[in-house]
């Protein structure tokens, strides 16, 4: 299993028990309430066929998640020695399996299995087990979902600061950029409890690096939710996103597509911005409009919310103590990651330079940590270990260090000779006179 595959299932068991392993105490009633909610839900458990978890398995996430310090990694599924040992069926087997799946599209694959060999289609002592026919229809299209049940909306509220933001994207006015017009889009967050906005900033693009650094800002200014609710985006669905939320302890949740209803809140946030502040502004350039946004969104503050009957700030600060800081080293939790193997000359090739390696990762595939506006800090990792940040690819100080065999500056002159049982290297001596000579 592939690292990208165990970071993808990490993340989605945080996503299960992040409930359960939040800051907020929970009863013990409430505790067995959210453990059989997890395991009576369906889920799309990724690498697997299962629907279902059961509560020893919830438990054993929780327990491992716990013990590791809140780490991620302690998420990651074990290898099995056994993966990949999938079975084939023959042509006619696989003829008959998409004949009565076509005819009995609606039940579950152990029903199927267990027709099929009433039926003949699967002789006795053919063994073919749900996994490999799982992948079999799923490569012939055969693998639809049942429809979907009714929903159960009702009015909800968070009960606390920080429980549950919501966020979202809205089309904002034009503005002039380099003399052109521009379209503006607003991302903004609002907290479910307080109806306090942690972070709402004007950006010229939907991208997922502008609402990471909105992110960013809302962290660091109102600490870290216990979940995040937002669209069902493609940006949204990105998996860089999943893992900083996951790797901050913050659960991410997507709305149902085409349901806005779960999204409420934020969507009524924005019909009073489209009601009482775009019509005031007479702001032209981004820079102005954001200027006119913080101080629209200090005022609100300050006023007394319709529903709530108190002013958002108020209600917010009231229970400080809930509130979890976002921790010292949080630009860390936002890095992209990318692998590379390193060439046998220790460099490898990332956002268009040529860096160095250590010597200890020649040849081998590392994973490589940064940001994409600061090339000057890419740390490398292989092994789960850290060997520190690369360093941008210099070909004229590498012209004047000295190599020899067996250590960490070596670079053999070619056709080297034997000598000795070993190679013959040239090392370069600076004389007085600032010349090199051979020796």
């Amino acid at each position: 299993m592939d690292e990208e595959l165990k970071k993808r299932i990490a993340v989605f068991r945080y996503g299960v028990i992040s409930d359960l392993v939040g800051a907020r105490r929970l009863s013990r009633g409430e505790r067995k309430r959210l453990l059989q909610e997890r395991c009576d839900q369906t889920w799309q458990i990724p690498d697997s066929i299962r629907t279902h978890i059961a509560p020893s398995t919830v438990k054993e996430w929780i327990a491992r998640y716990k013990q590791s310090g809140h780490k991620l990694e302690s998420l990651y599924p074990q290898d099995r020695s056994d993966r990949g040992a999938l079975r084939s069926v023959d042509e006619d087997t696989a003829a008959g399996i998409v004949s009565l799946r076509k005819e009995l599209p609606e039940v579950t694959l152990p029903v199927l299995l267990r027709e099929a060999r009433e039926r003949k289609i699967i002789l006795p002592g053919v063994s073919v087990s749900s996994s490999t026919l799982y992948r079999f229809l799923k490569a012939n299209g055969l693998m639809e979902g049942a429809p979907p049940a009714a929903l159960d909306r009702r009015r909800f509220e968070a009960e606390q600061p920080n429980d549950l933001w919501q966020s979202d994207v809205m089309h904002g006015p034009y503005v002039v950029v380099d003399d052109k017009q521009r379209k503006t889009y607003l991302t903004a967050f609002i907290d479910d409890h307080s109806r306090l906005i942690p972070h709402a900033e004007f950006f010229l693009s939907e991208r997922l690096d502008n609402f990471l650094t909105a992110l960013r800002k809302a962290l660091r200014m109102r600490g870290l939710p216990r979940k995040l609710y937002v669209d069902n985006g493609p940006a949204f669905r990105s998996e860089h996103l999943s893992h900083i939320c996951a790797s901050l302890g913050v659960a991410l949740r997507h709305a149902k597509p085409y349901q806005p209803e779960g999204k409420g809140k934020i969507e009524r946030w924005f019909r009073t911005i489209r009601m009482s502040f775009l019509p005031t502004t007479k702001a032209t350039t981004l820079s102005d409009l954001n200027d006119a946004l913080r101080q629209w969104v200090n005022t609100y503050h300050e006023t007394t919310h319709g529903t709530t009957g108190e002013a958002p700030i108020k209600r917010f600060t009231r229970q400080l103590e809930c509130v979890r800081q976002a921790p010292k080293d949080m630009e860390d939790h936002f890095r992209k990651e990318a692998r590379r193997t390193v060439a046998r000359d220790r460099t490898f090739s990332l956002l268009g330079r040529l860096y160095e390696a250590p010597m200890d990762t020649v040849g081998k595939q590392v994973a490589l940590l940064f940001h994409e506006h600061d090339p000057a800090r890419v740390e490398v990792f292989f092994g789960g270990k850290t060997y520190g940040f690369a360093q941008t690819l210099d070909v004229h100080v590498n012209c004047r260090v000295t190599r020899w065999e067996g250590k960490t500056s070596l670079v053999p002159e070619e056709g080297g000779k034997k000598y000795g049982g070993g190679k013959l290297f040239t090392r370069m001596e600076k004389k007085e006179d600032g010349h090199h000579e051979s020796v």
